[in-house]
């Protein structure tokens, strides 16, 4: 990526989406793949006067880790990095990957394993750290969203440099509608479901923890949700693609399921534990700059036009209550035959909203 825009890109994390201080603490967590990016932000933290330090994690580290690791290993619960974590005010996390397929023929269970392991650490760091995940571009990333490198860093830039007050104030009525809502209908090809969010907050999503920011989220009231949906991206979940996924709800629960891909793996994430069955989060997609899919959820949920669920873990700020090891976001497209009604008013279709933008 040219100089100018990593430059760039590092000042939105620091000044907009985490807005450092200075003898702020701030976590710099890096893949050794992102190194001019990661030592910009670096230097630009010290510059405003924070106590600032870089962990960084090699591309294959991972793989190493849960190929090699026994159950005592995964059930250990690391706490030299839960200390590091609460010593730091702000965590910057710097994705990349030299292969998105990593981790295809790694047991699930051991990823799994894994991830509740972990959960209390990552639990502190949303709730109680200024945060902000951002996906460098690689050639792995850009294979993986058929774009050359090239093209793929500027559709990253494009996304995360835009006028993020503008797009804020389009997400704020969103907020704010979503908040006066009881009943969400969500109708588009083999789908009709339906939940409350009676009572629930929302949140915009501007660019604060991911970058780029770009959709308005809330939680559901969690033995609400009835209905059938079906999602036309796959889901991608560490290195493996689950595709042509129907869910169907009742009181709440995933009672059925089906996968063209993957159905194997699919049902072992229903089963990660009692709340990976119930919807943690439902999101609608903002951000006018990303409008194609690129098999990266931080992106995807993103496109306007779409809305999302997500299985497992809701966020507290959203009044959520389910709670799981498990967080992922499921995409439904309603730009073509898509409908959204709340309380049984239409305010969305065919990647339209009516009143709001």
């Amino acid at each position: 990526m040219e100089s100018e825009k990593i430059r760039r890109i590092a000042e939105i994390l620091v000044d907009y989406s985490t807005e450092i201080k200075p003898e702020d603490r701030v976590l710099i967590e890096t893949s050794s793949l992102a190194k001019p990016l990661a030592l910009e932000i670096f230097k630009q933290c010290l510059e405003r006067g924070a106590y600032t330090w870089i962990n960084v994690h090699f591309p294959e580290e991972k793989y190493f880790w849960y190929k090699y690791a026994k159950e005592h290993q995964l059930t250990w619960f690391p706490e030299h990095r839960m200390e590091e974590i609460k010593r730091a005010d702000v965590y910057v996390g710097i994705r990349a990957t030299s292969n998105t397929k990593m981790l295809t023929n790694i047991p699930s269970e051991k990823i799994t394993l894994w991830e509740k392991t972990l959960k209390p650490i990552v639990d502190w760091r949303i709730e109680k750290t200024r945060w902000v995940i951002f996906y460098y571009p690689t050639e792995a990333m850009a294979q993986e969203a058929e774009m050359s490198l090239e093209e793929l860093e500027d559709f990253v830039y494009n996304a995360c440099n835009i006028n993020w007050e503008e797009l804020r104030e389009k997400m704020l009525k969103l907020k704010d509608l979503l908040e006066r809502t009881e009943k969400v209908r969500i109708v588009g090809e083999n789908t009709d479901l339906f939940f409350s969010i009676k009572g629930r907050k929302a949140v915009v999503d501007d660019g604060k923890h991911n970058m780029p920011g770009g959709e308005v989220f809330t939680s559901v009231i969690e033995n609400s949700v009835e209905g059938r949906i079906m999602f036309e991206f796959p889901i991608i979940y560490e290195g493996k693609e689950i595709d042509g996924i129907i869910l169907k709800f009742k009181q709440g629960m995933v009672v059925d399921y089906h996968a063209d891909k993957n159905l194997d793996l699919l049902e072992k994430i229903l089963n990660t534990d009692s709340g990976a069955r119930r919807v943690g989060e439902f999101g609608i997609g903002i951000n006018p700059k990303i409008n194609r899919y690129i098999k990266n959820a931080i992106f995807d949920e993103k496109i306007g036009g779409t809305i999302h669920i997500a299985l497992g873990r809701g966020y507290p700020e959203t009044l959520s209550q389910n709670e799981s090891a498990i967080h992922i976001d499921l995409i439904k497209d309603l730009r073509k035959d898509g409908e959204i009604y709340f309380d049984d008013v239409l305010v969305f279709k065919n990647g339209k909203w009516v009143g709001i933008e």
